[in-house]
């Protein structure tokens, strides 16, 4: 019964929509109805500036790590620390606050994934920032952090891991469906000044 309050928690606190209440705060700006119409931290960056975005990002990041971390220190079942972060990440996507509407969850995807490998997810971290410093696309970097993932848990150790890996990366390239579209069709935003 704990263990299903636990899970039940990750996923109220993954639903918290950070995003649009510091884009709101900061800006005036409900992101769901502007720019991409997301609630992550790239829309909040291109709306209300780098500092914002920077700050939906911690904040992602944390609600990601935080109910897996602790999970991690009272079971070393791989599988209840896997749903745990599952819910964390559905809450960010289907969220209880957004009527079941919500983000890509690639920065909860990190936090979740920090908890349980930092290796790997510094790793994956760094392919990330290295695709968007090359070719601008954060979308492109976000696929390729949580396509790296699988890899670099093995690398790291933690084959028990790799079955959320791929689901996470299944979610996570399903929400970006329109971002692949844009980029197959050259239409994709860059952050690269042309």
């Amino acid at each position: 019964m704990l263990q299903v309050g636990w899970i039940a928690m990750a996923y109220v606190l993954g639903s918290i929509p950070f995003g649009l209440f510091i884009a709101r705060m900061a800006c005036g700006i409900d992101p769901r109805r502007a720019g991409s119409g997301n609630v992550g931290a790239t829309n909040v960056a291109r709306l209300c500036g780098a500092r914002y975005g920077v700050a939906t990002l911690i904040l992602d990041i944390f609600k990601g790590y935080a109910m897996v971390a602790v999970a991690l220190e009272f079971s070393d079942s791989a599988f209840f620390v896997s749903l745990v972060a599952l819910a964390s990440l559905c809450g960010h996507m289907f969220s209880v606050f957004l009527h079941g509407r919500g983000g890509k969850a690639v920065a909860t995807a990190v936090g979740v994934f920090l908890a349980i490998s930092p290796l790997a997810t510094t790793l994956s971290a760094l392919a990330c920032i290295g695709v968007i410093y090359f070719y601008g696309f954060v979308s492109l970097g976000s696929l390729t952090l949580v396509c790296a993932l699988p890899l670099f848990l093995l690398f790291a150790g933690k084959p028990a891991y790799l079955p959320l890996a791929l689901l996470a990366a299944a979610l996570v390239v399903v929400r970006h469906k329109d971002n692949i579209i844009r980029l197959w069709e050259g239409t994709e935003k860059s952050w690269k000044k042309k």
